[in-house]
């Protein structure tokens, strides 16, 4: 054999020893890059039929072990169960308590001659607020001064007739009982007259100085009916007040309870009624939660929007509600209801919308389970699928062990 064909030999030999080699090379570089088992490569079986990688990746797909030291970091705790309260939440607007707001009109007919508070002033029931030029007052006190001057004129009558019938004078017994018939009806007339300047609001010692000054005053006071706010005023002096014909001169309202309306939604018109408890928040107060009760449900659903309006009452002792103001409100509309919880920080929302909580049996691996949730009040949600009372489940850091197993594996 010449020289050039053995060295042709040696070639092809050494090739065939190498292609052997190179595959082993590029099996190795397999198994690094994806993390098989040389058992799996091998096509090795764990003893129950299964490739022994198959069984690693489901048990690590969703599970996790932590270290002593990352234990710290988390809370686990039995799931429970909690009071759900049957609510609903709706929006309204604050407004005054028309039941305990009263437009100040005057008895009578008068021209306007003084105020004496204004918009914004508390008045205490009795106080003064303004005062009308009134003719019926006039008239009033006119036939007081007059029933009281008749009433002294019959007095003296009487007397003088007694005396005569007495001594047997040219009095007769007809003409003494005409005397004292014209002295009870001069009384009376007087008792009435008094009784009508009380109608216009005059005391006993006003109308009794007036009977003894002979003197009229024909300012009539209007005080406030009720203890409370200034809330309107529309009383120029000059202006010409007439009992009834608004506007009013002023308007006074309790402002310690106010009125909340708000609208609900047709489909859940069955649930109102009087009597049910409502917790109302404002902008202008975050995390204050004024109580109430709703008062009134009306009978008329709004056809273009359907919804039904509700009205509450809201207490508001240091008046801190404006009317206007723009409400949130949650009223209670049956007893709460038990059910199976866990705490808000146990609840995992994934990135497609479901949730899911970290499940154990060891406190060592834990595994994440989809559940549904349903109310949630109190930092605290119902769980409606996936737990059941009892089992052990993280109630905080649970985003943690969901940062774990969605982390790359370290190289």
């Amino acid at each position: 054999m010449n020289r050039k064909m053995k060295n042709t030999l040696n070639a092809r030999k050494k090739m065939i020893v190498a292609i052997p080699a190179l595959g082993a090379i590029v099996l190795a570089s397999v198994i690094l890059q994806f993390g098989l088992s040389p058992a799996f490569a091998a096509g090795k079986e764990d003893s129950s039929g299964t490739p022994s990688n198959t069984v690693a990746t489901a048990a690590s797909s969703n599970s996790v072990e932590l270290t002593p030291g990352q234990l710290s970091t988390i809370a686990i705790a039995p799931v429970g169960t909690w009071a759900f309260p049957v609510e609903k939440e709706a929006v309204g607007n604050i407004d005054f308590d028309y039941d305990l707001s009263v437009q100040v009109f005057p008895n009578y007919q008068g021209k306007l001659l003084k105020t004496f508070v204004e918009l914004g002033d508390d008045v205490h029931k009795g106080d003064p607020l303004y005062t009308i030029d009134s003719p019926d007052l006039v008239q009033a006190e006119s036939s007081l001064i007059a029933a009281a001057a008749t009433l002294d004129l019959t007095d003296k009558e009487l007397a003088r007739a007694k005396d005569l019938y007495a001594t047997n004078y040219g009095v007769s017994q007809r003409e003494l009982e005409q005397a004292i018939n014209d002295q009870q009806a001069a009384d009376g007339a007087l008792k009435a007259a008094r009784d009508a300047l009380r109608v216009f609001g005059k005391s006993e010692a006003e109308i009794s100085q007036i009977i003894s000054t002979r003197k009229i005053d024909s300012a009539l006071v209007v005080p406030s009916p009720i203890s409370g706010q200034i809330t309107a005023k529309n009383a120029p002096p000059g202006y010409l007040v007439q009992p009834g014909t608004p506007p009013a001169p002023y308007s006074v309202a309790d402002l310690s309870v106010k009125w909340m309306f708000g609208d609900v939604i047709e489909s859940d018109s069955p649930f109102f009624r009087a009597g049910q408890p409502v917790e109302v928040k404002v902008m202008a107060h975050p995390g204050r939660v004024f109580k109430g009760k709703v008062n009134k449900v009306y009978e008329t659903v709004d056809p273009n929007v359907h919804t039904l309006q509700i009205r509450s009452e809201i207490s508001d002792p240091t008046n801190e509600l404006r009317p206007g103001m723009l409400a949130t409100f949650v009223i209670r509309v049956r007893e709460p209801v038990e059910a199976v919880a866990i705490p808000a920080n146990g609840v995992v929302r994934e990135g497609d919308g479901s949730y899911t909580a970290w499940v154990t049996t060891d406190r060592h691996r834990f595994t994440q389970r989809p559940i549904k949730t349903g109310m949630r009040q109190n930092q605290m949600v119902e769980v409606l699928e996936g737990l059941e009372k009892g089992e052990l489940v993280v109630t905080d850091g649970a985003v943690f062990l969901s940062n774990m197993l969605a982390a790359p594996p370290s190289d």
